[in-house]
């Protein structure tokens, strides 16, 4: 079920942010999934316009600013609250650095090493560089994102050098702080899609297969993907770096487009054909009527906020119509979802009320 709240939340959302996305951006991945998505996605993505290394300073200016003007340096930034410190643009470039909190300069989320060195686009694509401290970005090094449970060295701001205590692997880890976790898992996805099929030569690290996530990579993001939803910084990165490199991360745009890929990726498949159901009035005040057409008389809905949360469930009862109460409601949008009685997701459909 968490699958399925997850994918709920991201068609929420997706809705909420769409007005941000370029008309018909991503018109020939709808209705697509597994490696037909990850494919279109690829080729929408591909031949940006590869940036100089050397113009990130600059870019970062644009991409990394903070609502007071200092960078937004995601290893010492902490949501909500005072950091322990913050740089000024270009004055404070590395440079030397001795400790924490001296300068700040360019990491590659996904390590350069990983996909061997300066070559570009990699080097410079902006979807995974960040402005951060440098010595904390020397303390991460190339070692993978991870979970710690016992830290050798922790951040100003709470970020954990140590073994991973995920499952599946037992190496040396970075784990940011919650807040951007996030963040990284969907731009891991984007160096998946971006570079899927470009990546051959890349050595890759305890992490990756080239750019392709490894298993116990894949399911701890995910997890993190879902834990930590896509941000106002995000959605406004994804925008300004669409109009300086000309391509976008999908993972930002449609979050569902995560789980539709590589963890659920047979909605609707199930039975061969999307099942034929409807809501009326809607929008809608106090009542909707569900009408379903044969053979799905018998069918199971529910009801749940932009957060995934259950408001109501049922099921129909040997009827075309079912009349549902929603007068409890609030004003606002909600997703009827659709099962078979094996709890597989076939429809999800939008109300307003």
């Amino acid at each position: 079920m968490k699958i399925v709240f997850s994918i709920l939340f991201s068609i929420f959302l997706s809705i909420n942010i769409l007005a941000q996305i370029p008309n018909g951006y991503y018109d020939d991945a709808f209705g697509l999934s597994g490696d037909d998505l990850m494919e279109a996605l690829h080729n929408i993505i591909k031949d940006h316009t590869s940036v100089t290394y050397g113009s990130l300073w600059d870019h970062f200016a644009i991409t990394d600013k903070k609502p007071n003007g200092k960078v937004w340096d995601i290893y010492s930034d902490i949501p909500g609250s005072m950091p322990p410190y913050e740089y000024t643009f270009f004055t404070d470039q590395c440079g030397n650095y001795n400790s924490e909190g001296d300068c700040y300069n360019r990491e590659h989320t996904f390590p350069k090493s990983w996909f061997g060195g300066n070559a570009y686009p990699m080097h410079s694509d902006l979807h995974h560089l960040y402005p951060t401290d440098g010595y904390v970005n020397s303390k991460r090094s190339n070692h993978p994102y991870g979970e710690v449970s016992s830290p050798s060295w922790v951040s100003m701001n709470g970020s954990r050098l140590g073994d991973n205590s995920a499952p599946g692997y037992s190496g040396t880890v970075f784990e940011p702080i919650d807040g951007y976790k996030g963040d990284l898992a969907r731009m891991h996805f984007y160096m998946a899609t971006r570079y899927l099929g470009e990546d051959g030569n890349w050595p890759g690290s305890p992490a990756v297969n080239g750019a392709q996530l490894k298993e116990w990579a894949l399911n701890m993001l995910y997890d993190w993907h879902l834990n930590d939803p896509v941000s106002d910084k995000e959605i406004n990165r994804n925008n300004a770096i669409y109009n300086i490199q000309n391509n976008r991360n999908p993972f930002v745009d449609h979050p569902e487009f995560v789980a539709l890929i590589w963890f659920f990726t047979n909605i609707g498949d199930e039975i061969g054909q999307e099942m034929k159901v409807s809501i009326f009035p809607n929008p809608a005040e106090d009542v909707i009527n569900i009408t379903t057409v044969y053979p799905y008389y018998n069918v199971h809905y529910s009801i749940t906020d932009y957060t995934g949360r259950r408001l109501l469930k049922g099921r129909t009862e040997n009827s075309k119509v079912t009349t549902v109460d929603i007068s409890f409601l609030n004003h606002g949008y909600y997703l009827v979802t659709f099962f078979e009685d094996n709890g597989l997701i076939n429809r999800t459909l939008k109300l307003i009320k």
